[in-house]
Order: C-alpha cells, then structure tokens, then sequence
C-alpha cells in the first residue's frame, strides 16, 4: 500500500520547512532550526519506504525519536507509540501487533528494525496513531487516531493558549504520553520552540534551562506540583514564564487556587485542562481569569468542540459527553482491527459531570472504573484480569493516589506487588496488595469496591491482620528504610528525596553505597530523586553499573576488547569522585601530620569539594526552609568538633578557648602555630556561616537562582584580592581559601563543555598561585580538574567499602587524630595511621548516632524541602 499523505498525513508535520531559520528544537547541547529539522524528517521518511507500514516507536524526549514521531506522522506512515523505556508492556504491544518496523533511540541516533518490505497489516488511510489507553499497562487496547484528529487537537490547543512563534515549551513530560505529545504537536504548529529535555523539575538543571532558553511554559500533572513546592518554584525568577498547564488528574482546588493566584501575582497564567487519550489530548480547558474563583472546574470545551450531558440510568447524575474533530476513530484490540474506519462519532468519557449556570463544567465522579495515578490512566478491570492471570483470585479498587487490591489465600504479596506495578507502569508504592480470606461482597454477591478501598494503608504496610510481606530489596520501601536509618527520620513519604529530608554530604555517601548495594547501581543525580523513582535500572542486571560509567570512550575491539570490558567490571567499579577524593585526602592529611610520608594539598583540595557540594545540595528550596537546613548542617560540624577540641582542651595544653570555641583564626596569633591545626574547620564554618546569611537576602537568592554559574564566578572574584597578596592574609602560610569554595561551587553548576572549560582557565590561572610550592599547587590543581571533569572513577570493588566509611568519617578523622597519634609509638608511624583512621570512624559512628537520636527527639518533620538542597560538603 504507497502513502497516500493527502488521506493520512499530519499537515503540521509536513509543513516544518515553511518556518524556515527560526529555532525548533533546543537541545543541550545544539539548536535545530525548521529547515535542518525538516530535513531530517524528509530523510527519515525516505528510510521507512514508499510502501505504508505500521511503525512502532519507542518514544523518548530526545531529538532521534521526535524525528521519527514526525517523520511518521508526516508520510502517513501509522505510528503506535511504545512506552518509554521498553519493559514487558512495551514487549506485549509488539508481540500483539507486530509492526513493520521498529524505531528505538540508541547513543543519539534512531535505530530502525526493519521486519519486512510490505506491511502484513491492512491500514486504513484515516489510521495516524496508535496510543494505549491506560498508560503502560501492555493492553491490547489502543486508541485509533486520525491524521485529522491530531491536526484538529493541535490547532485547538494552540488557539486558546494563544501560542506564537516566540514561546518556548519546556518537555517536562514524555513523548509516549498524550499530554506531553500535545505539547510538541501545538507548538510545532505554529512554529515555536521546544526546550527538549527529560530532566526532572526537582533537578536545578531543568531551571537553569528554563532561564537560559527563556523557557515561557511547562506541562504539569498534579504530581508536579508537590514537586515545584519541594524545589520553592514560589520563590523563582523566572522573567519568561508565560504560562504552566495542568492535566492528567484532577488537582486539588486549594492548590489551583493557590497557583492561580500566585501566577497572578507573578505575572503568568495557570491553564487548568481535561482530557482523555480517546479525544487526542484535551476536550476543556479553564480560562485562567476564572481558576481562582473556580478551582473545582474543568472549564469550556476547546475550540471546535462540545460537550452534552447524558442521563445515566439509576444514578442521579450524568455522564459527560464529548463531540468534536479530535474523537478517536475508535478502539483496535487486535491487529485486524487497524483496517477499521470510524466507529465512534462522539466521546462517552466515563465521567460524572454537571454545568453550572456560568457555563463551566464540572466533574463530579466516575461512572466505569478508571483511576488515574500519577498521570497514567489505570482500568482497574485489567487489574484483576492481570491477577488473574497469575492464577490469583483477587478484587481491585483504587483512588487518584494507589490502586488497592484484595487478594484471597496465601501468596508472596511482595512479588506479586512488583509485577503488577510493573506491568501497569506505576511506582511500586502505588500499589497494595492484602490478603484476605475471601473477597468483600455485596448482597447480591458482587464485589463490595469500598469494602476493598477501606483496606487501603496510607504507608502501605497494611496493619489489621492484612499486611503485605516485606519488599525485596531496589524497591521504594526499602529506600524508605535507607533514608530512615541514614537520616534519623521517620514518616518518610514516596514524594520525599534525601535532599528534602535533609540529607548532606557526611550522610550522603553512606546512603550512595547503600542505595548502590540495593539498586545495583546508583542513579546519577538520586540525591534529588524522589524515593518513587529510586527503583533499579530496566535491563540491568543486580550489581552491573551503567556502561557509560564503567568502561573507556575508546574501546579496544574484538576479543581482546571482551577481555579488557570483562576484566574491567570484575575488578572496578565506578565510585563517584567526590567520595573517592575526601578518602584519599584524608588518608594523606593524617600521614602528612604523623610524618608517614609527605603530600600537602589535600586540605585544600577538600575545600573545593566542599564548594561543590554545597552547590548540589544548599542552594534550591524556600528562604527560610534553606537557612535551617544550613544552619543545621553547620552544627553537625561543630558540636562534634567542639566536643574534640573541648576535650583536647582540657587535657592538654596545646590548645585555647579560642580554639574550644572555633575562633583562633579571628582571635589566635597570627601566622601558623599549633594553634591553627583546626584551621580547615574554622574556615569552612566561616564560609557556611557567611553563605547562609548572604542567601538569606532576597537580592542575593534571586541573584544566584537567576545566575548560578556567574554567581559562583563572583564567589572566586571576592577572594582573588587575598589570593594575588593585593591585601594581607592573616594566615600567608594557608593562603585564602573562599576561591577554591568557588571553584568546587562552579565546578558543580557548569552544565556545558564551554562552562567546564572556562572554569578549567580560571583554575589554571588561579590555582599555581596560591602557594610557592608548586608540588602542592600542582596536587590541588589535578584534585580540582578530576573533580570538575570525572563523575566517577573506577575503584576496586573490594576497597568501595573502606572508601565509603573513609569518606563518611572524614571530618571526625580529621578533628580526632591530633589527639590519637600521639598515643602510638613515634617508631611505629605505620600504625600511628592506622589507629588514627580507625578511631576517627568509631567516633563518627557514635558521634552521627548520637546526633541523629538528639534531632529526631527535638525536631520537628522539616518543612519540605526542595528536592536539590542539603548539606555543605563539610569534608
């Protein structure tokens, strides 16, 4: 069958080139005009032939995949969307409909599986896409969608947001999802820009783009929002914002009001939408001047469409009824079924709804039992039918927040539990499985769903006789155990991350290597990700890092390059270099002191680190939420340093009050003493202290969120007059120590090839000049360029364990050893060591337990926390 792109396709697809140089696609790193795009799309056209196939893709938010999407949608080619990330849905919609040819995105390049010449499938010439309709479940069942359809929904989008030419969307949602692929087709339309990007709104990346590509919109679920008040988005300058649009749930009405009206107050509109997969994407939207006065509504019908409400027999209710150009053709549920027409000419939607005399709609309940959980739209039917299937016997209810299921008889819930959820796509702890000894019922013998509602834990550990075995270890409640142990807390919700809950860098590293242990591996950036999406990598086996991690950029080929992987992964494995750097410096700080052997540097070197750590952990969240956080960051330094120093104090009389109380380089002699041996504590508290109080000004707050590698640049900048000796240092042997705190800051928060390679000149200019010795210079300079350029470093698996507690005891090694060494032997240097760094990790041990028992009796729950702040990186 030829493509025949009158009947099938998509115009706005097909019509790129007609906006000519203005941007498309920003992407990380490049940007993609409408003429290089259309070009591409043309070119991947051609690749699928002339003969009309059914393509399946599997859909990610990179630039590979959204030319394969718009080169199917242009050539009228049928295109069914794969879930993102393949899995066992993914491999059922396959097996249940064998395309032609499958597309997946592989090292930034599309991937095509060419299965056969010819279609084996009859298509009809209206079919354009084909889309699950209950997220990820691995249904049969898809929605049937026009060429016209999408066109239609597009343009109707795009006419009541009122997009133009100059509006930029941030893709805060997947391709594969019916809302986040609204979200490309609108803009496209009319020519925009998108900001293509899979980062997370709690990563301080994603804003960073938003200000660098003067992102004006973002799409939202109602699980976003939890997030943007995690990360103080209330506090954000954010000059572009046009507008932020809602979908895929209901929300609260408090929080649509709330958000209404601080848009309104800044300067940006909040579009609160209905919509179903079966209408394309939207069928209502709520005009922005009325959400704050109507937060319950779902609004108007879109352009171009209309509702009707019909009566519903023996409810008091109706169900709403949609009609209008971006229907579905209808279901597909087997192969056979993509030669279908149209078979459905108006939307029964399953929902309850009634229309107020100002003419909005409203939803009052839901007629079948669908539930939609985290955006993803769940039949609880296909639920049971999945149970089922496992040979169980078992009822299924749910809200907007878990599905919950009775199960009769004795079975491993825990199992079972995971792969349901991931069959269904959720997180694992939206799912609750009890076991009961037979299914609730009503009188007339069917299931009693409130019955089975009410089984519902809201920490999913059922109590009550009905409890659920213990999860295996990689899933949420195992995170959650992790979290409760490294950090002293309790009430740990899915939503919660370690950063919100208050983690910093002396609790950051044992959780990596815990975290790492039970995922085997450790996610890039999981101090920012909520405990939900801490689950193991798909296609990973247990205990096996990402390639990217763990192998060269040049690999060695044939046999010899299977030995050398093979070899490689048994004996390293990636560690990330923050950690590696504090245990190597501390091991040579305290033989540099005993005279084991002789390397200075490595002080300083923990100062960048420092600097780089407070960059990923202190610098998002609200004011007042960030100043308690620091403030408590700096106590965990200074109670256990005090209670060192008090004590040293008090038998010795090698020190002063000065130093009991951190002071001596304020109040001590000037120039190096014996004194200044708790220099780096000192200086570092002077720093936290400074930076807390400075990001407590609002000017200054939103001068770092709007510009946080300049702001870091300015950091280095205020020190730079100590550093070239243009005022006197107090201490000329140490040399000024904020710069190099900069330097890590920066280190952290450049994002691009150029920033790193800037901030690589800076440290080549600065670092020489910091000391006369250049051995030191050069040890704090290749200290530096590792930590700003290598993530990770490959070390020997059986030193990660001793690398972790090294890093982890760092500070209370370093305050503990002027006091232990001298206890050894002066011959037995060796030793000195040893008993050194062992007395400083049982002092950790006890000393964080303590802490940790004193602040959980005292504190309260922490106000949430953005999910990308923590502690300063002491050590």
């Amino acid at each position: 069958m030829t493509v025949q792109p009158e009947l099938a396709g998509v115009s706005f697809a097909a019509k790129l080139a007609g906006f000519g140089d203005r941007t498309a696609i920003r992407t990380k790193n490049q940007s993609v005009s409408y003429g290089e795009l259309a070009r591409r799309v043309e070119d991947m056209a051609r690749t699928f032939g002339p003969a009309r196939r059914l393509i399946a893709l599997e859909a990610g938010n990179s630039l590979p995949s959204l030319v394969a999407y718009l080169a199917a949608l242009s050539s009228g080619n049928p295109l069914l969307i794969l879930p993102t990330g393949g899995g066992t849905a993914a491999e059922a919609l396959l097996a249940a409909y064998d395309p032609d040819i499958v597309v997946r995105a592989s090292q930034g390049e599309a991937v095509l599986d060419v299965r056969r010449d010819e279609s084996r499938h009859e298509l009809h010439p209206e079919l354009a896409l084909l889309l699950s309709t209950s997220g990820s479940t691995g249904s049969p069942k898809l929605v049937r969608l026009s060429a016209e359809a999408v066109q239609a929904n597009a343009s109707a989008i795009a006419e009541y947001l009122h997009l133009r030419p100059s509006d930029t969307a941030a893709t805060t949602l997947p391709l594969s999802y019916c809302y986040g692929m609204s979200v490309v087709n609108s803009h496209l339309l009319v020519g925009a820009s998108l900001a293509l990007t899979d980062l997370s709104v709690v990563d301080p990346c994603f804003w960073e783009l938003a200000r660098t590509e003067n992102v004006t919109s973002f799409a939202a679920v109602p699980y976003t929002f939890d997030l943007l008040e995690r990360v103080g988005f209330e506090h954000m300058d954010l000059p572009g914002l046009r507008y932020i649009t809602q979908a895929g749930g209901q929300l609260d009405p408090d929080r649509v009001r709330s958000y209404a009206e601080l848009g309104r107050r800044q300067g940006w509109d909040l579009f609160v939408m209905y919509g179903q997969t079966e209408a394309t994407a939207r069928m209502a939207y709520l005009p922005p001047d009325l959400a704050a006065e109507h937060p319950h509504a779902i609004g108007v019908p879109v352009p171009g469409g209309s509702f009707r409400l019909e009566p519903v027999p023996g409810l008091d209710a109706c169900e709403l009824v949609y009609s209008g150009p971006n229907v579905m053709l209808g279901y597909a549920e087997q192969p056979e079924d993509l030669a279908l027409g149209r078979v459905v000419t108006e939307l029964h939607t399953g929902d309850l709804a009634r229309c107020g005399s100002d003419g909005l709609y409203e939803i009052v309940g839901r007629r079948s039992r669908f539930v939609k959980i985290v955006g993803l739209r769940v039949d609880l039917g296909q639920v049971e039918r999945l149970l089922a299937d496992l040979g169980l016997t078992a009822a299924a209810a749910g809200s907007d927040d878990a599905v919950v299921a009775a199960v009769e008889g004795s079975h491993d819930l825990a199992l079972v539990a995971k792969t349901l959820a991931q069959d269904l796509g959720l997180p694992r702890s939206a799912v609750q499985l009890h076991a009961v000894g037979s299914i609730p019922r009503l009188d007339n013998g069917k299931p009693d769903y409130p019955a089975v509602l009410a089984l519902a834990s809201p920490d999913d550990d059922s109590t009550g006789g009905t409890a659920t075995a213990p999860e295996p270890a990689g899933h949420p409640a195992d995170v959650r155990r992790i979290f409760a142990e490294v950090l002293e807390q309790d009430d740990i919700a899915d939503t919660d991350s370690f950063v919100s809950l208050g983690g910093d860098s002396l609790s950051y590293v044992a959780a990596s290597v815990r975290l790492e242990r039970s995922l085997g591996y450790i996610p890039q950036g999981w101090h920012l990700m909520p405990v939900c999406e801490l689950v193991p990598a798909p296609h990973r086996a247990q205990g096996t890092p990402p390639a990217a991690t763990d192998e060269p950029a040049v690999q060695p080929t044939g046999q010899v390059a299977r030995n050398s992987r093979s070899w490689h992964r048994r004996l390293l494995a990636p560690m990330e270099t923050g950690i590696v750097l504090r245990a190597i410096a501390i091991i040579f700080i305290v033989s540099t002191h005993i005279g084991f052997f002789h390397w200075e540097g490595t002080a300083h070197v923990l100062i960048a680190v420092a600097g780089y750590n407070f960059a990923r952990f202190q610098l998002t969240g609200t004011r007042g939420a960030r100043l308690q956080r620091q403030l408590r960051s700096v106590a965990r330094i200074v109670v256990p340093s005090v209670a060192v120093i008090g004590l040293a104090f008090a038998v010795t009389d090698t020190y002063t009050w000065a130093n009991v109380f951190l002071l001596n380089s304020l109040l001590g002699p000037e120039g190096w003493t014996d004194y200044s041996r708790f220099w780096f504590i000192e200086i570092l508290v002077y720093i936290l202290l400074g930076l807390a109080a400075l990001m407590a000004i609002p000017a200054a707050d939103q001068a770092q969120r709007r510009w946080p590698w300049a702001f870091a640049l300015a950091l280095i900048a205020v020190d730079l007059p100590l550093l070239f000796d243009l005022v006197d240092s107090r201490y000329p042997g140490q040399g000024p120590v904020l710069w190099l705190f900069g330097l890590g800051w920066a280190a952290a928060v450049s994002r691009t090839l150029w920033q790193r390679a800037a901030v690589t000149a800076i440290a080549l200019l600065t670092i020489p000049e910091s000391f006369d010795d250049q051995y030191r210079s050069a040890t704090i300079l290749a200290g530096f360029l590792i930590l700003l350029w290598l993530p990770t470093l490959g070390v020997p698996r059986g030193l990660h364990r001793v690398t972790a507690l090294l890093a982890s005891a760092s500070l209370y090694i370093y305050v503990t050893h002027w006091l232990v060494y001298p206890l050894v032997d002066p011959a037995q240097k060796g030793l000195a060591v040893a008993v050194s760094l062992a007395a400083g990790i049982l002092y950790w041990a006890a000393a964080t337990r303590a802490m940790g028992v004193v602040e959980k009796k005292f504190r309260k729950r922490p106000t949430p926390a953005p999910a990308a702040s923590a502690h300063a990186g002491s050590r």
